[in-house]
């Protein structure tokens, strides 16, 4: 196995990418236009999208509309949305709790874990959850 680059069913493709975008500092890699003829790394104010990928390093999400992700694999969830999250490490966890907190929706407000994070959760603009969290160094 190489890598994990999650497919989520998302309302709005543009609304997703903007999102991870702005709020995260994740950069668009590749989208695709409804009508499939449009195939790059900006996204076209005259044109909706079925499918973008972001990435962060090596973290990365794949976007694709709930109709052309049924399309694609079937029927296999009945609401957008996760009964997962996902457990994001990053450098500096109170930096970027600082600069998303009044921007997004915090499930859980920062704070030290009994298993020696720090971190805080985020659901995201489709409903899925986030967290975010830098080991803490114990002496």
């Amino acid at each position: 196995m190489k890598r994990l680059t999650p497919n989520l069913a998302v309302k709005d493709v543009r609304e997703a990418v903007n999102y991870y975008v702005e709020n995260f500092g994740f950069k668009l890699v590749m989208a695709v236009s409804e009508d499939k003829s449009s195939i790059g790394d900006e996204l076209a104010d005259d044109k909706v999208y079925v499918w973008a990928n972001v990435m962060y390093g090596e973290i990365g999400f794949m976007f694709q509309t709930e109709d052309s992700l049924k399309e694609d694999v079937g029927e296999f969830f009945a609401e957008i949305g996760s009964s997962s999250s996902f457990y994001i490490e990053v450098e500096n966890v109170d930096s970027l709790y600082e600069n998303v907190k009044d921007k997004v929706e915090i499930l859980k407000e920062i704070g030290n874990t009994w298993y020696g994070a720090r971190e805080f959760y985020v659901r995201d603009c489709n409903g899925y959850v986030l967290g975010f969290s830098a080991m803490q160094v114990h002496k």
